[in-house]
């Protein structure tokens, strides 16, 4: 294979890949060709949460679509910080790189890769001299803390620097890791008559995906060995190493209260009016006392915040209402871990699981949002909350309310409500049911989200 080749055509061919033995495809490989063929193409930053597989993602792409791969790190590496305090000189910095990656850096065909950016922040910096005076230098740097080193007082090049943010793994990527890739690619084609054929294969991978998640290393151990024992081990191996973080990155003073609203989430979510509550942290918690908690889960990746709207109008930005929103965990499989849910439950279901079923059904859906389209979510309630509209998405001119169900349940009392109140052009209705268009409403399958 000619790794030099440019050409987009090629992506089908080469972003599925073996990977522990299992085929994986992220379909942020797209966004990053298209970044490597921009006329006026910048350094780029990859955001994105710990072990979401940013690493492998950049070394693929460097693999696949470069001649040469330059791939330095700066976790304890002390000799290449101190390159990037001395000076600015691209030259005397890329000499260096060469050394550190043993290999000759060429202009166009050598993708340079900074890993764990965070800890060097003038290399960090940097960018902007390689975005202004050498840009035919491709260059990929990656930071999980990144977002909190930003706000810890680093120097971030604004206005010099191309942004793209990895989620964990989405369904269509799942289904692909499983070895379904031909049922992914019938849900891009919207191919509902024959989507619905195999509804049933689609549940039953939903389900998997509910319990197993998105984060890479446990999608390719679950894809190889299907132990879903060992799937928990990992989640919990993972969350640990999270809450590490909180420990190693923050003060004794911020330290419990991030632990505190972290662990909330699940309890949180469970409710019927998903709305986050201080009180539910603890008794007499106000919001001024957990706000810096709160912004530093958000900038590790860990976290998302969906804000409530006063009016569903347009934009919809303009009428966020700051003091009222939900917050969701960056995987399922992770929310379910933290849960302690076990897969039967969720595979099989119980009584006990019935409610908090809804919990991790709209978790699923808002994961699948913010990694598989590209709207952002706000949510909608009533004047005393009297109903609520779970999500609402700005689709071009029109807002479209979103009502999620967690399996077959036709009723959505509170999108009719709402749909009654405020007549949109369209709405939407998510289900465990098959695509169905109605006179006010589509219903479009669980598993077929990124058709939104």
């Amino acid at each position: 294979m000619n790794k030099g080749r440019k050409s987009v055509d090629i992506l089908a061919e080469n972003t599925y890949n073996r990977c522990g033995g299992d085929f994986v495809q992220r379909f942020l490989m797209q966004e990053l060709i298209h970044w490597k063929e921009k006329e006026n193409r910048k350094p780029l930053v990859l955001k994105g949460a710990r072990q979401v597989g940013k690493t492998w993602l950049m070394k693929e792409f460097g693999r696949l679509y470069f001649k040469k791969v330059a791939y330095i790190t700066f976790y304890n590496n002390q000799r290449m910080k101190k390159v990037f305090d001395e000076n600015y000189d691209i030259n005397r910095i890329l000499m260096n790189i060469n050394i550190e990656a043993h290999t000759e850096v060429t202009p166009e065909d050598t993708l340079i890769i900074f890993d764990e950016i965070q800890e060097a922040p003038r290399a960090l910096e940097s960018l902007k001299y390689f975005c202004e005076n050498a840009p035919e230098y491709p260059v990929i740097a990656a930071g999980s803390l990144l977002g909190v080193a930003i706000h810890s007082g680093v120097s971030f090049p604004v206005g010099k620097v191309d942004i793209l943010e990895l989620h964990p793994m989405n369904y269509r990527e799942f289904l692909i890791a499983m070895g379904e890739k031909q049922l992914a690619s019938l849900i891009a084609g919207k191919e509902y008559s024959v989507i619905g054929d195999f509804s049933e294969k689609y549940i039953f991978w939903l389900k998997n995906y509910y319990y197993v998640g998105g984060m890479p290393e446990v999608v390719d151990y679950f894809s190889r060995n299907k132990n879903y024992l060992e799937v928990r081990s990992m989640q919990n191996a993972i969350l640990e190493q999270y809450e590490s973080d909180f420990s190693k990155h923050t003060g004794s003073h911020e330290l419990p209260r991030i632990r505190m609203v972290w662990n909330s989430i699940p309890l949180q979510l469970a409710k019927k009016n998903k709305k986050f509550f201080f009180g539910k942290i603890r008794e007499g918690a106000r919001s001024k006392d957990f706000e810096i908690a709160i912004e530093w889960l958000q900038d590790c990746g860990l976290i998302t915040k969906v804000y409530k709207v006063n009016k569903p109008a347009m934009p919809l930005k303009a009428y966020i209402d700051f003091s009222s929103f939900k917050l969701f965990l960056l995987d399922v499989g992770l929310l379910g871990a933290l849960s302690e849910l076990d897969a039967e439950s969720i595979l099989e279901g119980n009584a006990v699981f019935v409610e908090f079923k809804g919990a991790l059904t709209e978790q699923y859906v808002l994961q699948q949002l913010v990694s598989d389209t590209k709207y952002k979510p706000y949510y909608y309630s009533g004047e005393k909350s009297t109903y609520e509209v779970d999500f609402l998405i700005q689709k071009n001119s029109h807002i479209i309310p979103i009502e999620v169900k967690a399996e077959n349940n036709l009723r959505a009392q509170s999108l009719k409500v709402y749909c009654n109140k405020f007549k949109p052009e369209s709405a939407v209705r998510i289900s465990m049911m098959d695509y169905q268009e109605q006179d006010w409403m589509v219903n479009i399958p669980l598993y077929a989200i990124c058709n939104l």
